[in-house]
């Protein structure tokens, strides 16, 4: 019968090899869980960001359609110039106000990913 012998260093290396495995191994479970929950965080924030967005659209409509409205029931043509003149001056304040809080959001959205992915434990 031949009887297998190995040295104190070759099992020595493959101690250190088997705990390197095992580290790498749970390094990339947790690499792979943090990217999950990135994953579902984006996919959140892609709702909460479109939901924003319908919300804002819906606002703009009715703006117009007021403003649509009023022109509709206006004496006079310098009437229909003053309702328009001043639903494109709010638009525009809106628009400004819109990007500027899909801008925030879009920031937001973006340092928390950052953070999460840096994330030291």
């Amino acid at each position: 019968m031949t009887k297998s012998t190995t040295t104190p260093e070759a099992d020595a290396a493959q101690d250190t090899a088997t705990k390197m495995a095992d580290k790498m191994t749970e390094q990339m479970k947790a690499a792979g869980d943090t990217l999950r929950k990135s994953g579902e965080r984006i996919a959140e924030t892609g709702t909460e960001l479109g939901m924003r967005l319908l919300d804002q659209a819906e606002a703009n409509t009715r703006e117009a359609f007021a403003a649509m409205r009023a022109a509709a029931h206006a004496k006079d043509a310098a009437e229909v110039m003053r309702i328009q003149s001043d639903y494109l001056r709010d638009q525009g304040n809106r628009a400004i106000e819109q990007a500027r809080e899909i801008g925030t959001l879009i920031t937001s959205y973006g340092r928390e990913a950052i953070d999460r992915v840096t994330k030291k434990d």
